[in-house]
Order: C-alpha cells, then sequence, then structure tokens
C-alpha cells in the first residue's frame, strides 16, 4: 500500500563514470518534451490567425462581439495597458518566484509549505488583477450577464426553484441571464449567500471569490500528500501556485467551483488513506469520506459539467488503492442532489432545458469545426504552454512508472510518479470529454479552471532544467496576457 513518502525520497543523479546508478535521460526522452512545447506553439498560433487568414468568423454574434479588436479564441480585447504600480508589483513578485519558488517548496516544512502557497497564489491573482485596477475585481461579477446582480433580487428562494424552469428560455419573462440559466442554481445560491452577509457588492464579492480561488492549489497539495506523493507536491507547488489560470481565477464563478471540487477531492483521498496514518482515529475515514461527498455533491449542483469531477475521483481511489470511501461518499453527495430536488429543483428535469437555451444563444453560431481544437489552444493559454511538454513527458514514461522502473535520473520514485500520472490522466480525460460533448465552445479559459490543477500536476515530473525555466514560461504567459489583453473574465 502507498505510504507518505519523504520529500527527499527522490532517486539520487548518477554517480561519475564506472559507478552504478540510474542511466541518464534516453535521447527520446529529452526530444519528447521539445515536440509537445513545438505543438502547444503551433496550436496556439494557429488559433490566433485561423479567424484572419481563412475569415471565419469564429465569434460572429453582432453587435456585442463586433468588435474589430476581439481576438479570438481569447474572449477579450487586445487592449495594451501601460505598466502601472501593479505591472511593477507583479513583475517583482514573478522574478522572486523564479528565484525562489523551487527552493521554498522544497525546504519548508508542510504547513509552512501550505500556507506560503496560499498567500503566494492570492498575492499572484490580486496583482495581475489590478493591472486593471480596483475594477478588475469588480467590473466582472457587477456585469448584467453574471450571477450577483439576480442575486441581489432574490427574496424567496424556494420561489425561484420552482420558477427555474420557466425562467430558462431565453425569451421568456423574467429569463435568467446566461450565466444564471447556464447553471444549477448552487452557483446563483452561493452569490445569495454573500448578498446575505453583506458582501453582495461588486468589490466585496470579488475579494471574497478570490480568497476562495487561492485555496485551489493548497486542496491539490493536500491530496498529493495524502496519497504518498509529497515530493511530487513539492516539485508541484509553484506551477499550481502561478499559473497564468490566476489571471481568469480571480473573480470568477467557475474558480470557486474548481476550489469546492479540489477539496472534495482532497477531503476524499484523506478518507481513502485514514486508516494508514498513526494516531488517527479509527472513525477518520468515514468523517472524511461524508465530507468529500457533501463537497462533491455541491459542486455538481453549481455546474452541469462537474459530474465529470467523478473521473479524478476515481483516479484518487486508485491511487490510494482503496474504494472503502465510495459509498459513503456518494451517498452524501446523493443527498445534496436529492435534497435539492425535494427543495423544488431537479438536475435531471433542468438539464433538457439548458441544452436548449444554449442552443438558443450565441453558442449555435460558433463554429465546432474551429472550437473543438481552439478550446485546447485556450486551455494552454490558461493552464500555461508547459502543461503540453509536461504531458508529453509523462506519457513517455509512464510505462516505466508502472514497472516501478526509474525513467531517469533524479526524478521522484515510482510511486510518486504513478499518482501523478493518473490524476494527470484524469485530467486529459475530463477535456477530452468536456471538449466531445459540444457544449464548450469558447470561454474555456474560465470554464475548464476545475480540470486545469490536476493537469499541472504533470509539471512536477519534468526533468530539473524544464522545471526551472519553464516557470519562467509560465510566469511570462500570465503578464503577456493580464498586460496586453482586456480579459472579461
Amino acid at each position: 500500500m502507498l505510504g507518505p513518502v519523504p520529500a527527499a525520497a527522490v532517486i539520487p543523479p548518477p554517480g561519475k563514470p564506472g559507478r552504478s546508478g540510474p542511466p541518464g535521460p534516453s535521447r527520446v526522452l529529452r526530444v519528447v518534451p521539445w515536440v509537445g512545447l513545438a505543438v502547444a506553439a503551433a496550436l496556439v498560433a494557429w488559433a490566433f490567425l485561423y479567424p484572419h487568414v481563412t475569415g471565419t468568423p469564429v465569434f460572429p454574434r453582432a453587435p456585442r462581439n463586433a468588435s474589430p479588436d476581439e481576438v479570438a479564441p481569447l474572449h477579450g480585447l487586445w487592449r495594451p495597458k501601460a505598466p502601472g504600480p501593479a505591472t511593477v508589483a507583479a513583475v517583482l513578485l514573478a522574478l522572486l518566484s523564479l528565484r525562489y519558488a523551487a527552493a521554498l517548496a522544497d525546504r519548508l516544512g508542510w504547513r509552512r509549505l501550505l500556507v506560503a502557497s496560499y498567500l503566494a497564489g492570492l498575492a499572484w491573482m490580486l496583482v495581475l488583477a489590478l493591472v486593471d485596477g480596483t475594477s478588475g475585481l469588480s467590473r466582472q461579477l457587477g456585469n448584467p450577464y453574471e450571477y450577483l446582480p439576480t442575486a441581489r433580487a432574490v427574496t424567496d428562494v424556494p420561489t425561484l426553484l420552482s420558477d427555474w424552469v420557466a425562467r430558462m428560455p431565453l425569451h421568456a419573462p423574467h429569463a435568467f441571464p446566461t450565466h444564471v440559466a447556464g447553471h444549477p442554481p448552487g452557483a446563483l445560491l452561493f452569490f445569495v449567500l454573500l448578498v446575505r452577509v453583506g458582501l453582495g457588492g461588486d468589490l466585496a464579492a470579488g475579494v471574497v471569490v478570490t480568497l476562495l480561488a487561492a485555496t485551489t492549489a493548497v486542496a491539490v497539495l493536500v491530496t498529493l500528500r495524502a496519497l504518498g506523493a509529497e515530493p511530487v507536491a513539492r516539485r508541484a507547488a509553484p506551477f499550481l501556485v502561478l499559473a497564468p489560470s490566476a489571471v481568469f481565477a480571480a473573480v470568477s464563478g467557475d474558480a470557486v467551483f474548481a476550489a469546492v471540487g479540489a477539496w472534495g477531492l482532497a477531503c476524499l483521498a484523506l478518507g481513502a488513506t485514514a486508516g494508514r496514518r498513526a494516531g488517527r482515529p479509527r472513525w477518520a475515514w468515514g468523517a472524511w469520506s461524508l465530507l468529500a461527498g457533501l463537497l462533491l455533491g455541491t459542486v455538481v449542483v453549481m455546474s452541469y459539467g462537474l459530474p465529470i469531477l467523478g473521473l479524478p475521483a476515481l483516479a484518487v481511489l486508485l491511487a490510494a488503492r482503496s474504494w472503502r470511501p465510495l459509498p459513503v461518499a456518494a451517498a452524501a453527495a446523493l443527498v445534496v442532489v436529492l435534497g435539492l430536488a425535494a427543495a423544488g429543483w431537479s438536475w435531471w428535469e433542468v438539464y433538457p432545458h439548458l441544452v436548449a437555451r444554449y442552443q438558443e444563444g450565441v453558442a449555435k453560431e460558433r463554429p465546432a469545426s474551429y472550437w473543438w481544437w481552439a478550446d485546447l489552444a485556450l486551455l494552454l493559454i490558461s493552464a500555461g504552454p508547459l502543461v503540453a511538454p509536461a504531458l508529453a513527458h509523462l506519457t513517455a514514461t509512464a510505462r516505466a512508472a508502472w514497472r516501478d522502473r526509474p525513467a531517469e535520473a533524479g526524478q521522484v520514485r515510482p510511486e510518486g510518479r504513478r499518482v501523478a500520472l493518473l490524476l494527470a490522466a484524469s485530467g486529459v480525460a475530463m477535456v477530452a470529454a468536456a471538449d466531445a460533448s459540444g457544449m464548450s465552445k469558447a470561454e474555456v479559459e474560465r470554464i475548464w479552471l476545475p480540470f486545469m490543477p490536476w493537469l499541472l500536476v504533470s509539471c512536477a515530473l519534468l526533468p530539473p532544467g524544464w522545471r526551472r525555466w519553464g516557470l519562467a514560461l509560465q510566469l511570462l504567459t500570465a503578464l503577456v496576457v493580464q498586460q496586453l489583453f482586456y480579459t472579461v473574465w
């Protein structure tokens, strides 16, 4: 069975010629990440060029999407900004992170690492958002297409739930705005709660959302350590905390969904491995499993696309080699879903109306022939281009990980690599399923935020040189996107 692996438990580098030691990376392994990076660069470049080269309208709706400055595939505008204090702060934070993040992730005690990861991730989100001034934290949530304006008008939750289907069609009386109609009521009720506790202002709600979004990386680190892959967690920490997705996570409702889902998976991992940790009460596994189910059930009633988090949940249980939490977690999740049904809103009744509303809106005018691959380019912008070489490298070394053989010098031991492989593979599977569904045409720089941390785990297994300069590439991507574009999230 897998147990906690000491942070130093990595395979030592090869010795001098004539001494025993694992072999260095093969020529194939040295080339594979470069191939992944080249494919990523070509895909992103062609996604930007395609509408101009072919004349294909990929955002054809007028007049809202008729701006000549719109830059598909990003859902935003070309708006270079003059450097200001927040830009200077963002660059300084990026440089400090590039110099110290990896070393601190390796040396800090575990609890200090979690605290540092949260604070660094929060600072990264805030300084990037503030490049646009305080409006970077408030303008989106105050948008009439978003949840918050509707949340302020809610006075009777039971009536809201019972009238939900009647307000789904685009041209219905009192029709829901785009984001409210496109999600189950859990998303709206989160903002109703903020309004009720006095945090319903645009800026206040934006700060709350960002505070929650910054916990996602911490949840992934907790998951990895619970599964016995602490060395992977430490190597992954800089990439999870400083991903370009920070540009889109601040004040995005999808970032809240990502945090709830990530903590659900972390609790599932803690429940699956509770019996292996000395000093834990016997009932701990059940408590963690119950909490996991409640959180995963909650995220299912926040976003129609997130039952797909069942894939990383299965990966967690496979990595832990324990299915004991499954009945408890599944029952708890059902309690949430069925409880909402008893209150007047049922997932299975409303979903067909969601599909109809989706086709009524701009989705029908967005060509699937472009978006099924341009969505992947958006993923590489938001999660960062390093995901492509990392996944390519992980694929090339997957067989060695499963056969308990070191793939190259300096890698974490096979058990840690297997955990990373399972979680990253679940991330790939989620993206593939969402892309194939036809319900993710554009805007996935935020819609796929719940999938991205599990893909970023793969960055931990890149060779040291790739991790060093790859982090610089990730930081540069975030700075360029924030400084040159007006992103509507």
